[in-house]
């Protein structure tokens, strides 16, 4: 595969490079803070009033398949250049990147004109922020046992039911729900997707979680009786299994390439604190630090092959696999070369919170989870066997 960046790309560059220089800086430069994706730390109005200059300016939605609601149009190199611009400058954390990334084209795909003309041109403005209404308690890795039920009633549905491990739900004002809207129905059968406002008191009860790390990037959103309108269904009653693997199979795409260079930037950091005290000088960790630049290399390729236009059916799940272990074995790696003061960290007894962790011991807490959300190793591991490779199903 020849995948190169032509003279329009890199004018493309430039002008990314230039709009990132000239906006950035001030409270945006503050927005960002360690945590793992998603902080609690990145919320607010700072992180809004970043969206709507994104927007404004036409910068969300770049990669849509349908031009004309604000956004511009980019083709696939020149949407990882913007990635690419992106991290390397530093620029805070994206909270709208659910509606972005991941509503938006499953609407370009299923939905109606008179959900695209609602929906569309908030997200690309960054006016509205969306969450996902997926995994529930015994129902994470195992979408297809979800429990939460949404009742036609006229010209709305009544959603009652638990949500789980919700990125953003804290401050968004849309989720977008897999609920099961046929009584009695089991597995990937009788599922609907669902547009749903969070604000609704009484009906939508957001609950931070609180973890490790000392922040709350998750949540748990308890549904009593919460409204959706009958015309925010989308892919038809029924179909919202459909739908759903459709949005899944968007959540793997330019943005790895960011994410790599975000990994790139821990790496290096790791490799400086390793040359700096010593660490390296150790062959173990001298032959594993080399390990995690060569794999990080192979990701970025194998990444790049996938956005080429392979059909493997297991290209998302091979990513997956690939960026969860490999992120996680760097938090290792990065306490590893600390050592025993990797296991304390700087106090302030006269602070309100007198034990702070620094980025590094962060990034290994954190990490704990890389092999689990977004679906965990063996659920990627069976879908490869399956899908893939036509092994027999896992017997239940």
């Amino acid at each position: 595969m020849d995948f190169a960046f032509g003279p329009l790309d890199e004018a493309f560059r430039t002008d990314a490079r230039a709009w990132l220089d000239e906006h950035l800086g001030g409270t945006h430069a503050e927005a960002d803070r360690p945590g793992g994706p998603r902080s609690e730390l990145e919320r607010g109005a700072t992180p809004r009033a970043w969206e709507r200059e994104l927007g404004a300016a036409g910068w969300i939605g770049i990669g849509w398949a349908e031009p004309g609601y604000g956004n511009r149009q980019a083709g696939l190199t020149q949407q990882v250049v913007w990635a690419e611009e992106y991290s390397r400058a530093g620029a805070p954390s994206r909270v709208g990147h659910i509606g972005e990334n991941l509503l938006a084209p499953t609407l370009i795909a299923h939905g109606t004109t008179a959900q695209k003309d609602r929906f569309l041109p908030a997200v690309a403005r960054g006016d509205e922020l969306w969450c996902q209404g997926y995994s529930e308690p015994g129902a994470g890795s195992d979408l297809a046992g979800i429990r939460t039920a949404a009742v036609r009633d006229g010209d709305t549905y009544r959603i009652s039911g638990q949500k789980i491990w919700t990125s953003l739900a804290q401050d968004a004002d849309w989720c977008f729900v897999l609920a099961r809207t046929e009584p009695g129905s089991q597995r990937h059968h009788g599922l609907s997707f669902l547009l749903v406002p969070m604000d609704q008191p009484g009906r939508v009860d957001v609950r931070p979680i609180r973890q490790m790390t000392g922040t709350s990037e998750f949540n748990e959103v308890f549904f009593d009786g919460a409204e959706a309108r009958a015309e925010h269904l989308v892919g038809g009653e029924g179909n919202g299994w459909r739908v759903a693997m459709s949005l899944l199979a968007f959540e793997r795409g330019v943005s790895t390439l960011a994410q790599q260079i975000g990994f790139a930037e821990e790496l290096s950091r790791v490799i400086g604190l390793a040359v700096a005290n010593g660490a390296a000088d150790d062959p173990v960790l001298e032959e594993r630090l080399v390990r995690q630049w060569a794999e990080l290399r192979t990701m970025r390729w194998n990444a790049l092959r996938t956005l080429g236009g392979t059909a493997d059916p297991g290209a998302p799940s091979v990513a997956k696999l690939l960026w969860g272990g490999w992120h996680q074995r760097l938090g290792e790696l990065a306490m590893a070369v600390r050592g025993a003061r990797a296991a304390v960290g700087p106090c302030d007894w006269s602070s309100e919170k007198p034990y702070e962790l620094d980025a590094l011991q962060r990034l290994f807490l954190f990490t704990r989870a890389d092999t689990i959300y977004g679906g965990s190793d063996e659920i990627q591991r069976n879908i490869i066997a399956e899908r893939v490779l036509g092994l027999p199903r896992e017997p239940r």
